[in-house]
């Protein structure tokens, strides 16, 4: 192919317009695509690290209901259980309520031996769990909006008051957590009982449990084994693996996956058509040169392979742009993106399935028209010169 790209190039610069909208067509629809795989990642990247030997429980009814811390020390006690702490919603904002921040009270000892994916330096570490009124954060967190180890922020809570009627919630922050293996860390933790303390109502309550079990396939059972401690009372619980729970999130907004399969293949439909029509095109329009071409000695097969080779090229040309192009919104808007979708980025694996789908629509673009450029005859092509 490479001894007939000028010829190529000189094809696709016949009708410039034409190949520009061409080229556009396929460069949008790719772009879309990568987009699109750019949003499964960030909403599935929750879903793929949640921890497979943690449960959550919580309300029967919904996770909005509280239960009693009463029931730390009952859930510890069921058999397979290994370590059980409390979180709750903390709904906290920072200068301006659009800028939420996901903040959780917990007992920091218990989470982070249940997190271990959490890395913390040995001293920030020690000075969190020392300091009550310390605060752990993420590095996306920090990042965004510039705080340091031993910065005073001044939270603001629109659920818990605190017992001076005020809902600013002022914590120091002691130490900065990442996840190597990716995830969210756009996320506040503190200590339950400063929380616990300091609010104006809900004492003795907790949004949910965090517990960790002694083997993943244990989770139905201690799961029911936990439900069925608290059947009939006032707070009945309900207990899943903490994927389940991430990926029921998920799934409150619909089969994300299935609209946007949807989408991409519409797309995809409408740039087949439009590359299929551009290339029948092409070769009507050079009938004549192509019983040049087979007149100089070129056989139906050679006739064949450039004009697939030419379908090929402009559609594998604007997939690659149109990918580039989904990198770098990715890249240039990931802090705009990143306070609501972590984790919006193109994946590694889209490449590949885009280049083999780049593969699959040019061949069947310039199908047709290239078994028309073949089957002409040198008499019939060069009477319509």
């Amino acid at each position: 192919m490479g001894k007939f790209l000028p010829l190529l190039l000189a094809s696709l610069r016949r009708k410039p317009l034409r190949g520009f909208f061409t080229l556009a067509s396929i460069m949008v629809a790719f772009l879309l695509f990568g987009l699109a795989e750019s949003m499964r990642n960030a909403l599935s990247s929750g879903v793929d690290i949640a921890g497979a030997d943690r449960l959550i429980t919580m309300h029967k009814v919904s996770f909005t209901q509280l239960l009693p811390a009463s029931y730390q020390g009952r859930i510890r006690g069921v058999e397979g259980v290994l370590e059980v702490t409390p979180q709750t919603w903390l709904g906290t904002w920072f200068r301006d309520e659009r800028n939420q921040i996901q903040g959780f009270p917990v007992e920091p000892e218990p989470f982070l031996r249940m997190y271990p994916e959490y890395v913390v330096p040995p001293d920030q570490r020690a000075a969190w769990i020392a300091d009550r009124r310390g605060a752990l954060i993420g590095r996306g967190l920090a990042d965004l909006y510039d705080w340091k180890v031993g910065d005073l922020v001044p939270l603001q809570s629109s659920i818990w008051a605190r017992k001076d009627g005020s809902f600013t919630w002022d914590v120091t922050i002691r130490g900065i957590y990442d996840l190597p293996q990716g995830g969210d860390t756009r996320t506040l933790l503190i200590h339950h009982d400063y929380f616990d303390e300091s609010r104006q109502l809900g004492q003795g309550l907790v949004g949910w449990y965090l517990l960790r079990i002694e083997r993943p396939e244990l989770a139905d059972l201690v799961g029911a084994r936990i439900d069925a401690l608290f059947a009939n009372s006032p707070a009945e619980t309900k207990t899943s693996s903490e994927r389940a729970m991430a990926q029921g999130f998920l799934n409150q907004v619909g089969n994300i996956g299935a609209i946007l399969n949807a989408i991409v293949i519409a797309v995809f439909f409408t740039m087949l058509l439009v590359t299929a029509n551009t290339m029948a095109q092409s070769v009507r329009e050079r009938t004549s040169e192509i019983g040049v071409l087979k007149t100089l000695g070129y056989s139906n097969r050679g006739v064949l392979g450039l004009v697939i080779s030419e379908s090929l090229l402009v559609t594998v040309l604007g997939g690659l742009l149109g990918l580039a192009g989904a990198w770098w919104i990715g890249v240039q808007f990931e802090p705009v993106f990143g306070q609501y979708l972590p984790g919006f980025s193109l994946p590694a694996g889209t490449v590949p399935r885009a280049l083999a789908v780049m593969l699959v629509l040019g061949l069947a673009a310039g199908a047709a028209p290239a078994l028309q450029a073949m089957r002409l005859r040198i008499v019939e092509a060069l009477r319509k010169e």
